[in-house]
């Protein structure tokens, strides 16, 4: 790789020094040299950037240094110092290699193919400042256009001022409806696409610059597709076809089918697949739908998505979908799997989630000389472990006779937290790391961490100060 180091050195503690060199030794043959400090402490981690300064006395020549990945100090003074780049690692020692691996050959995640239209669904019913709160979210989640849906029989008087205020925004917008008149209407304001043209309606394309967007009569009237495709492309128009994903039961294999004959039959148009009868009328988590519809939508080149969220266990459909293009575009360009490009779309469980095994964790409990609690989650379940024992239960309550918080209501009530967290952990198959949250992929927004500060006291420890 380029800037590929010729020795890294790297830093750790006395508890994790026999772990470090198990999982590097089990690396070799690297491409290049490493060689491991002991700072001397328990836990690198928790070192501070002057705790560093102190115990390191050189960089024995290393040309890159890798902390854990939990220091929370100053890369950059450290760096000055010593004159070599100082990084931080991954959060666990096991993550070394795929850290390595990606350090060799970083994926780039800012890049993808398929667009995203968003449709407020109900939009007639919002007023425009409604409308506009709703687009912004859905551009922060990841849209590309904001698709406004029309309702039948129920009139749209503010279209054009929505169209209109949604352009001033920086918006791209389309509107989607059945309606003639309708589509013809947010064209004048600004619209730059039209859903959903059919062969009656495709005059409507000759009215206005708007790229339309054509369906078949009904799903499964292709021919009816061709014949208005063929009309629109005659005059030279741009056009988006739209075969229509039916729902499961309903259709859905013959509609994917359909998918290909027209990619078949048009190796270079402009494909549109509308996610929301899979993702919207199916009851399951919505990250691993989004995932296999990615994956066809790949395979068949299909250029744009329409997104809706309006069940509550699909409020997230628009981000899901936007971490799994570029994962998979990624992944397609790099000719591989779409595995290991990132872990937004893990959300419930995780590839790798019990990072050491029970016997390394009854090792380091038999190294512990304080009364301070650790936590830890293997297969086998949940350990607690301090200088007094080390215990093993699958449900929380089953440890409660091993703690002793001497009174402690603050420690009492941070050890059920984390015991709660570890439960969950250890139930899904997610990993587990004593103070730091439970990750949930994109389905939870990750929180707002300072990798250069160490955390605030929390509300259970500043609960406990005496005025």
């Amino acid at each position: 790789m380029p800037d590929t180091p010729g020795h890294v050195l790297l830093l750790t503690g006395e508890l994790a020094e026999p772990r470090l060199r198990r999982v590097l030794a089990a690396l070799e043959p690297l491409e290049f040299r490493t060689t491991v400090v002991n700072l001397g402490i328990k836990v690198a981690a928790l070192a501070t950037t002057e705790i560093v300064l102190r115990r390191l006395s050189s960089t024995q020549g290393a040309d890159r240094v890798l902390l854990p990945g939990r220091f929370r100090g100053d890369l950059d003074r450290l760096s000055a110092h010593f004159g070599v780049p100082f990084e931080r690692g991954p959060d666990e020692l096991e993550d070394l290699p795929q850290h390595f691996r990606r350090q060799a050959a970083p994926l780039d995640l800012s890049r993808y193919h398929t667009k995203i239209f968003a449709e407020i669904v109900e939009a007639p019913l919002l007023d425009v400042p409604a409308i506009l709160e709703r687009a912004a979210r859905f551009r922060a989640d990841g849209a590309d256009v904001i698709d406004l849906g029309g309702l039948p029989d129920h009139p749209f008087p503010h279209l054009e001022d929505a169209v209109t205020a949604l352009r001033d925004a920086g918006h791209t917008v389309s509107v989607d409806s059945l309606e003639p008149r309708e589509l013809l209407r947010g064209a004048s304001a600004g619209a730059s696409y039209l859903l959903s043209l059919t062969e009656t309606t495709a005059w409507v394309a000759r009215e206005t610059d708007a790229v339309p967007v054509v369906i078949p009569t009904t799903p499964d009237d292709l021919p009816s597709l061709y014949r208005a495709l063929e009309a629109i492309g005659a005059e030279g128009r741009r056009c988006i076809a739209d075969p229509i994903l039916e729902p499961i039961h309903y259709g859905f294999t013959d509609s994917l089918l359909r998918y290909r004959e027209v990619r078949a039959r048009y190796p270079e148009l402009e494909i549109l697949m509308g996610i929301g009868n899979v993702t919207e009328l199916t009851d399951a988590d919505t990250p691993g739908m989004n995932a296999l519809l990615m994956g066809i939508i790949s395979e068949l080149r299909i250029d744009h998505v329409l997104a809706v969220q309006v069940s509550p266990h699909c409020r997230r459909t628009i981000r899901e979908f936007d971490a799994a293009r570029r994962q998979f575009f990624a992944a397609k360009e790099a000719g591989a799997l779409p595995r290991n490009v990132g872990d937004a779309l893990l959300c419930l469980r995780d590839r790798k989630p019990f990072v050491s095994t029970p016997e390394q964790v009854a090792d380091l409990a038999t190294k512990i000389r304080d009364p301070n609690y650790r936590i830890e989650v293997t297969e086998q379940g949940i350990h607690l472990y301090n200088r007094d024992g080390h215990h093993v239960a699958d449900d929380p309550f089953a440890l409660f006779p091993h703690i002793d918080t001497r009174g402690d209501a603050g420690h009492a009530f941070y050890l059920g937290a984390e015991l709660a967290r570890a439960q969950i952990a250890w139930q899904l198959g997610k990993r587990y790391s004593q103070d730091n949250a439970l990750r949930w992929g994109v389905a939870v927004d990750a929180p707002d961490e300072d990798p250069s500060g160490f955390h605030a006291v929390g509300t259970t420890k500043a609960g406990s100060r005496k005025p």
